[in-house]
């Protein structure tokens, strides 16, 4: 048991490979002998390793203000209460943003002479997507917030690294009679911009009673006519109230109200960035916003599957024992290439099947696993005994099985684009009883080498989506990451 769980921690996700604290953790005495205003905030443990105090505001400003000076040549700060953003986390989402532009897998339309062009949702007084993605890449951004402490700020930390000052535009949100404050909410007065109080009781009732957003525009009437962006990128509101926002006693990054709190938190502003990418379309190359608890993000996806995006892609993003989650998507429709060796980034994919009708078990899930792979015409040998499932298929067997009424994909259109490759798709299905009501399936790919290997994820994506709507009560959302 003990080994297990060794296993199994170390296969947790890590920082980004690209990022340059993945294998150069920050080092606090350093930085402490360099710039004389961080030594104040730096300590030492019995066996000498130096630390800071995260629950210290003013701690974790400046150590974000030397990383960025120390790391990136950026000179930053932002007045106290204001978001306070951690930079290896922040760098990670930047990175991500790199790997599905580089990735080619939604082509490039040249619109802004090759340059690439970003659009940061609710950027705060701490401006740090733009400034990061600017100074790494070279990138050009649109960064938009609704406060006045926000726009000052975020112009300038722009104004004061006059290198990218011109690749950085920020552009005030209107707020429209719909926008509600803290104290709109509580119908006591109108919206106030400078206001950072915490809300009242009645906010949690509304939150309650109505998920929906209903706060400033965020894509929609800010996106100018004509404009075209390569992303847009958002770290939202994750909280429903200042109190729920206040309940990790570990931190202290800041934060006011219209940085953390929306009424339906998270996946109620990440919602109304999926309805307005439906207005939107083919504006924006990407779409994407960084999620905070796993179980919206199951609910995103599958409300991305309802408006018929072309192309969904998640990732988890770690730094330390903090997870979170980024989640993409295009409208545009993707390129058609010929899928080469060692597209895959992973030869196991799983995913659970919860609340399982009671007169289903695993052997019943396994006999329906061969029956969707025989549908489409490829070989099964099937093991009861061991509950395994060996499946080799051919490029027309995962043409077969792609195109029976995909709604999205996740690295290429179809399979139509790899009729020719010479080799077959072979794979296996484990299904695992982990507890009454609760399968694992797990699917291993047996030849990586293979030029079908890019495939693999999305059939593992249509067998779930099969198997959760025959054998599951709940038939909205998914497990697969």
């Amino acid at each position: 048991m003990p080994s297990k769980k060794r296993r199994r921690k170390e296969e947790r996700p890590k920082i980004h490979p690209k990022n340059k604290y993945s294998d150069n953790p920050p080092d606090f005495a350093l930085l402490a002998s360099l710039y004389p205003t961080f030594k104040p905030f730096v300590f030492y443990t019995r066996e000498g390793r130096p630390r800071i105090d995260w629950t210290d505001f003013n701690a974790t400003r400046e150590l974000t203000r030397v990383l960025l000076l120390h790391d990136h040549n950026l000179h930053w700060w932002i007045p106290h209460g204001q978001l306070c953003p951690t930079v290896p986390n922040r760098s990670n989402y930047i990175h991500w943003i790199e790997d599905l532009l580089s990735s080619h897998i939604i082509p490039r339309d040249n619109t802004n002479g090759g340059n690439v062009r970003g659009f940061d949702i609710g950027t705060g007084a701490n401006c740090i997507y733009p400034l990061l993605g600017a100074s790494l890449f070279g990138w050009s951004f649109v960064a938009s917030d609704m406060t006045d402490v926000a726009i000052e700020w975020a112009e300038r930390n722009v104004k004061n690294n006059p290198n990218i000052s011109e690749l950085i535009e920020i552009r005030k949100v209107k707020c429209s009679q719909n926008t509600l404050s803290p104290e709109g909410l509580s119908g006591e007065s109108s919206y106030s911009e400078e206001r950072e109080g915490l809300p009242s009781s009645s906010l949690d009732i509304s939150a309650s009673e109505d998920k929906s957003y209903y706060g400033p525009a965020i894509l929609v009437d800010v996106v100018r006519d004509g404009e075209t962006f390569d992303f847009c990128m958002c770290n939202p509101p994750f909280f429903e109230s200042f109190e729920e926002a206040g309940l990790n006693p570990k931190t202290s990054c800041g934060g006011t109200y219209e940085e953390m709190v929306c009424p339906g938190g998270e996946k109620a502003f990440i919602t109304r960035i999926i309805e307005d990418s439906v207005v939107l379309k083919q504006s924006f190359r990407w779409y994407t916003s960084m999620v905070g608890r796993k179980v919206n993000l199951k609910f995103l996806v599958s409300k991305l599957r309802e408006v018929g995006v072309t192309v969904v892609k998640t990732t988890e993003f770690v730094q330390g024992k903090t997870f979170r989650w980024g989640l993409a998507w295009s409208f545009v429709p993707p390129a058609k290439k010929i899928v080469t060796p060692h597209v895959t980034e992973k030869n196991i994919l799983s995913f659970m099947l919860e609340g399982i009708q009671r007169q289903f078990g695993a052997i019943h899930v396994l006999q329906s696993v061969e029956s969707f792979f025989l549908a489409g015409g490829a070989s099964c040998k099937l093991n009861a005994s061991s509950f395994v499932v060996d499946i080799t298929a051919s490029a027309d067997h995962c043409n077969a099985l792609l195109n029976n009424d995909v709604k999205y994909i996740d690295e290429v259109a179809s399979c139509s684009n790899v009729q020719e490759a010479p080799s077959n798709l072979c794979f296996r299905i484990l299904v695992f009883q982990q507890i009454p009501g609760t399968l694992l399936v797990k699917g291993s790919l047996q030849h990586r080498d293979s030029a079908l290997s890019g495939l693999f994820s999305s059939i593992i994506q249509q067998l779930e989506a099969s198997l959760r709507q025959k054998f599951c009560k709940e038939k909205t959302g998914t497990n697969y990451i």
